[in-house]
C-alpha cells in the first residue's frame, strides 16, 4: 500500500479504477479537515490529464513497474528520447509526459534516469535526486543584503528558475535538487 505522503513526481498509483502517474505536485493545502496533497495527474490507459486532491491519510493500491537505466539521447520538438545503454533501444516520451522532471535534464547531462513501463509502455522517469546545473542568467546581489539567509531568482542552463544564495553568480555550477528543485549548494 501507498500512502499520500509516500507520493511525489513520477508516482504511479491506482486512483478508483484509473492507472495514473504523477506530472506535478501542485502543493499542499491544509484546514479545518485535515491537510489535502493536490497533485496534477495523467492517467496512463486514457492519458487524460486532470487535478486530484488527496487526504494526507488516504491508502492507495501500489502498481507494479518494470524501470529499466536509460540515457536521455535527444530532444526532438515536444519527444523526448531516451536510450537503453545495454540493447540500444529507443523509447519516446512527450514533455507532458515528463511533467517537471523535463525541465532538469539535457541530451549533454552524464547520468543516467530510471524509466518506469507499465506493460511494456514507458510512463515516467526517475531522476536523481541531486544534479549539477550551471547558471546562466541571475540578478547580481547588492552589498548589504546579507543578514540572514537571503536568495535571488536564478535561471539554469535548461531553462529552468529556482532561487539562489546572493554569492552565485552567472557561470555557478549548483547541485541542484530535482525532488522539489531548489538549491544545495555549489558544486565542486
Amino acid at each position: 500500500m501507498l500512502m499520500t505522503s509516500d507520493i511525489k513526481g513520477g508516482t504511479v498509483f491506482k486512483s478508483g479504477n484509473d492507472v495514473v502517474v504523477v506530472q506535478r505536485m501542485l502543493g499542499i493545502k491544509g484546514g479545518r479537515n485535515g491537510q489535502v496533497k493536490r497533485l496534477r495527474v495523467k492517467s496512463i490507459l486514457t492519458g487524460q490529464t486532470s487535478e486530484l486532491g488527496l487526504d494526507m491519510g488516504e491508502k492507495f493500491e501500489d502498481v507494479s513497474l518494470d524501470y529499466h537505466k536509460m540515457k536521455l539521447s535527444y530532444i526532438d520538438g515536444e519527444t523526448w528520447v531516451f536510450m537503453d545503454q545495454d540493447s540500444f533501444e529507443q523509447f519516446e516520451l512527450t514533455k507532458e509526459d515528463l511533467g517537471d522532471n523535463a525541465g532538469y535534464m539535457t541530451p549533454e547531462d552524464d547520468f543516467e534516469v530510471e524509466v518506469a513501463f507499465y506493460e511494456g509502455k514507458p510512463v515516467g522517469v526517475t531522476l536523481p535526486t541531486s544534479i549539477v546545473r550551471t547558471i546562466t542568467y541571475c540578478e547580481p546581489g547588492v552589498k548589504g543584503d546579507t543578514s540572514g539567509k537571503t536568495f535571488k531568482p536564478a535561471t539554469l542552463d535548461t531553462g529552468v528558475q529556482c532561487n539562489v544564495p546572493l554569492f552565485c553568480d552567472i557561470g555557478t555550477k549548483i547541485l541542484f535538487d530535482t525532488r522539489d528543485g531548489t538549491f544545495i549548494e555549489r558544486a565542486k
